[in-house]
């Protein structure tokens, strides 16, 4: 998730030209998915986003313990790669989210699943596509986003001048890329680079993801040493957000002292509120 978001966001940033690309990236609406299941009937889904890393993190022997977790904690779990997996697109461009929620419904049609139960999560880029679906698919009952950020964010290209997710074929608004942001991604301080970028209030306002539209409860983990993005601060900024527009279902966010992968040693707190707050 680190690395990889790093070398493509450096890259981005260096680019000679913000030039805009019209046409859609090759297997534009191709995801690819894997589901998991225990033997139970009704079982609530959980869905795994991966995040800048690329490819269908979730399927991989480093997530299979927490995949079992989740199995033996009485879920199923649909593992999903939106790019940079076989048959997706390559870069995380444009990426359909109506394609990501249509391989979510036809999970949702097995028979051991409770197809009203149905919670996403995801890190880091992975937890902006969380929070951005759910905010338009009401079938979507809890997100847990893990060092999220609060907007949309550019796509992860050379020239990051589209959006990262598009809706009904059209692009989502997000913050654009300054050329302000080009001396501190020289210096891969990426936190600083991201820092300049919200400073464009107008932009963010536009590009800000209307979490208290989602339909259920909402779980987000930062990291107070984030090195990427400062997601403990958008955090807060989201509890605001809902606190602000009355939101009616159990919202929390818990930060994490460390850096930006810190979170992901800390499954006890997304399981305990899962199980009170989404399973039941």
């Amino acid at each position: 998730m680190k690395n990889h978001f790093t070398c493509l966001l450096f890259c981005a940033l260096l680019a000679l030209t913000f030039c805009t690309n019209n046409e859609k990236p090759v297997r534009y609406g191709e995801v690819q998915s894997q589901l998991y299941l225990g033997s139970s009937d009704h079982q609530p889904l959980v869905v795994g986003l991966g995040g800048s890393e690329g490819g269908n993190a979730w399927t991989s022997e480093r997530w299979k313990r927490k995949r079992d977790q989740f199995i033996s904690e009485g879920y199923a779990f649909l593992a999903i790669g939106y790019f940079g997996a076989e048959g997706t697109p390559d870069q995380l461009d444009r990426i359909s989210i109506d394609a990501v929620h249509n391989a979510i419904s036809e999970a949702a049609k097995n028979p051991l699943i409770d197809s009203s139960r149905i919670a996403l999560i995801g890190g880091s880029k992975g937890a902006e596509l969380a929070l951005l679906m759910a905010s338009y698919f009401p079938d979507i009952k809890c997100v847990v986003g893990i060092v999220p950020g609060y907007a949309v964010f550019p796509a992860l290209t050379l020239s990051a001048s589209t959006s990262s997710w598009t809706y009904k074929g059209e692009e989502v608004p997000y913050v654009p890329m300054p050329w302000a942001a080009v001396p501190a991604a020289m210096k891969r301080d990426l936190r600083s680079a991201f820092s300049i970028m919200i400073e464009d209030k107008k932009a963010v306002e536009q590009a800000r993801i209307k979490i208290e539209n989602i339909n259920g409860p909402i779980l987000l983990l930062s990291a107070t040493k984030d090195e990427m993005w400062p997601s403990t601060e958008m955090s807060e900024e989201m509890m605001i957000q809902l606190k602000s527009r009355n939101f009616k279902h159990t919202y929390k966010h818990v930060a994490i002292t460390g850096g930006h992968t810190e979170s992901l040693d800390h499954f006890d707190v997304i399981f305990t509120f899962l199980n009170e707050h989404f399973k039941k």
